[in-house]
């Protein structure tokens, strides 16, 4: 659900999990584009993910444009390949199968089986009861725009003693209507839930709608959210007219059981002529709601019309898409492939927000990242341009002006901003303080791989035999059917920190004065939070090109470079980094060209000889070395035999080897 609670999933590839969550969270991280996480994590997630899973897609008809992608991304893993057998399952009371066929997924074909209720489960009791429940439909003859002459038919139609659930299609429409009926100081206990609150005051508002309600009754005034995945039954639905299966969803807020013999449905028709009265939805789809509904008295089950019309792929995730998506390098300007459009419709793009209490000067680099407590999504389009905000920067290792907003971002608010109340969520309304959240401890520097590197000592022969052994316990569970990626994984576990044996990792890890003994390579440093005295210094890279120097096989080097996340596909240098003296020497990422690394010991008798480090593999083409990092890179992502999905497995199976590696050695104090 975003946030830096409950991450520790992704280390676990060897167990059986259940992952629960939002298709905003789920598919993303599909795309390698993880929401509400670090970017330099998004490869394990993206390898996890498109991997030995089954997916289960439910409440297809609520998903939008995270449906067509869903179904692409299905028929990509049987085209691309995978290394072991990714299965998707597509739920929904109002599914057609024509709704899944894209341009590269045929049902006909791709389809294996279907689940549908039958005879015996429609003649059990407690399902015909569900199934004939009695609900008798009219339509509210009001104006749609006319929330005063709403909350009137709101409280009328009320029963004290019972649920009364009013679904509108927008959240400022909800929050206007909430304050119009709260404005007319009604008896009964007035709830409000949408998609824009922080998780604890979206909790306690759906636990009250979930409660029994008082004497007086409840009213709950919600959007879309609650169509699905909440098991609410009211006496009474007052609904905005919405696309047919949407609907469906809806009623079945409404006399669950069929026990209720009071039940009662209200619809609410837009003015079609009125600009923008049918959002999010268009007048087209909301008509044939509009003419299915006068047709039926009763929304029980039984008497619905099946959905009426084809599902419209509007933006279709394609080969080339998926291709370049593995890269996630971001452009010159700071700012990634832009995925919202693959997820849903491209109206309703969103950014995450917390709230600190921050001085005059901003955050420093040490400001906690935010727990899952403290977000609240919000639409892009009503974030005031007028106020600080801050994104992390990965590279600088710092909080800074968040210049460029784009979908998915998690971003910094002042307190004093306001715009939230717990009472009504995302507000908007600068008068609105929201309350503090307590935040969590760890810096935002806690979402980088390499705080796994700090708190104990331990050299560079010890920390490579643990991650070998980690890699191969994993292995037991998870074997690798290719016996070249296994080696490949294996040299990897070996090699990955070569490059730390660098003069300018080994002075920032002792510290100056040394605090360790100089005569030891060390991997992990017990120093607090180290500074390279080359600014963006990557010791993956000098691995990579020490493997490479080496002989070793390409896939290796590359899991190597991998297993931070930061240097992949391509080599680049940085603006910020430092510069060697000499303008005509190649650097990238605080590696000089005809750097040296000494000889080193990496274990189980395996050694490097002193080695110069070659950067003519940045340039493009054929050079004295072969093909260069990005070509041979590009061959492992296209390889018939390997692919991008299979390579993002291999990624994160090393990096979790890591992780767990330098996880224990810190517990047992190494």
């Amino acid at each position: 659900m975003g946030g830096e609670t409950d991450t520790d999933w992704d280390m676990h590839p060897d167990r059986d999990l259940i992952l629960i969550g939002t298709q905003d969270q789920l598919i993303s991280r599909a795309l390698n584009r993880g929401y509400g996480m670090s970017r330099f994590r998004w490869p394990v997630h993206f390898g996890l993910l498109n991997n030995d899973c089954l997916w289960v897609f439910d409440e297809v008809q609520l998903m939008g444009a995270g449906l067509t992608t869903s179904v692409q991304l299905d028929a990509f893993r049987k085209m691309l390949g995978t290394i072991l057998p990714v299965k998707s399952t597509w739920m929904s009371a109002t599914l057609q199968k024509n709704w899944l066929s894209t341009v590269d997924f045929d049902p006909s074909l791709h389809i294996t089986d279907e689940i549908t209720l039958s005879d015996a489960d429609l003649n059990d009791p407690s399902l015909r009861n569900r199934f004939q429940a009695k609900k008798p439909v009219s339509k509210v003859g009001i104006n749609h725009s006319d929330l005063n002459s709403l909350a009137d038919v709101v409280l009328k139609e009320h029963r004290p003693g019972t649920k009364t659930l009013v679904i509108v299609n927008t959240v400022k429409r909800a929050i206007a209507l909430y304050d119009e009926v709260k404005r007319k100081r009604q008896a009964a206990d007035l709830v409000l839930i949408h998609s824009r609150f922080r998780p604890g005051d979206r909790l306690k508002s759906l636990s009250a709608l979930l409660a029994p309600p008082p004497a007086n009754g409840t009213i709950c005034i919600s959007t879309q959210v609650v169509e699905a995945g909440v098991d609410v039954s009211a006496t009474t639905l007052i609904t905005d007219l919405a696309p047919w299966a949407s609907l469906v969803q809806r009623f079945g807020r409404c006399n669950r059981a069929g026990t209720d013999s009071s039940a009662r449905v209200f619809w609410i028709e837009p003015d079609f002529d009125k600009k923008g009265a049918s959002l999010p939805y268009s007048n087209e789809e909301l008509s044939v709601s509009a003419s299915l509904l006068r047709e039926i008295s009763n929304a029980a089950p039984q008497d619905l019309p099946e959905s009426q019309g084809d599902f419209k792929h509007l933006h279709v995730l394609r080969k080339k898409d998926m291709i370049d998506l593995f890269d996630t390098t971001p452009d010159l300007a700071g700012a990634d492939i832009d995925i919202s459009r693959f997820i849903r419709e491209t109206d309703d793009h969103d950014i995450q927000v917390f709230w600190r209490d921050l001085p005059k000067e901003g955050p420093g680099a040490t400001e906690p990242a935010p727990s899952r407590e403290e977000l609240c999504s919000v639409s892009i389009g009503d974030l005031p341009t007028d106020i600080d905000i801050w994104r992390w920067d990965h590279l600088e290792e710092e909080w800074v002006r968040a210049r460029n907003i784009f979908p998915g971002l998690v971003l910094m608010l002042r307190k004093e901003a306001g715009c939230y109340s717990p009472e009504k969520g995302w507000t908007g309304n600068r008068k609105d303080i929201p309350r503090p959240v307590d935040k969590p401890e760890l810096p935002e520097e806690a979402n980088d791989d390499d705080f796994y590197s700090k708190g104990i000592w331990q050299t560079l022969p010890d920390h490579s035999d643990a991650v070998l052994l980690e890699l191969l316990e994993i292995l037991e569970r998870c074997p690798i059917p290719d016996r070249r990626w296994a080696e490949c994984l294996s040299i990897s576990a070996r090699w990955h920190d070569v490059g730390k044996a660098h003069p300018v990792a080994q002075q920032a890890m002792r510290g100056d004065p040394p605090e360790a003994d100089e005569s030891v390579i060390w991997a992990k440093t017990a120093r607090g939070n180290i500074r390279y005295s080359r600014r963006g210094f990557r010791h993956e890279l000098a691995s990579a090109l020490a493997m490479i120097e080496y002989g070793l096989p390409d896939l290796a080097a590359y899991l190597a470079a991998s297993h931070h996340g930061k240097v992949r596909l391509s080599i680049r240098s940085l603006p910020t980094e430092t510069k060697p003296p000499d303008p005509n020497t190649r650097f990238a990422r605080g590696i000089w060209d005809k750097d040296l690394l000494p000889a080193v010991d990496l274990g189980d008798g395996v050694s490097l000889a002193q080695t110069e480090l070659d950067l003519s593999l940045m340039e493009f083409g054929e050079g004295t070395r072969g093909p260069s990092w990005l070509a041979r890179m590009l061959a492992l992502r296209d390889a018939e035999d390997l692919g991008l999905f299979r390579l993002a497995l291999l990624e994160a199976l090393l990096r979790v080897a890591d992780w767990r590696a330098s996880r224990k050695a810190v517990l047992n104090g190494a």
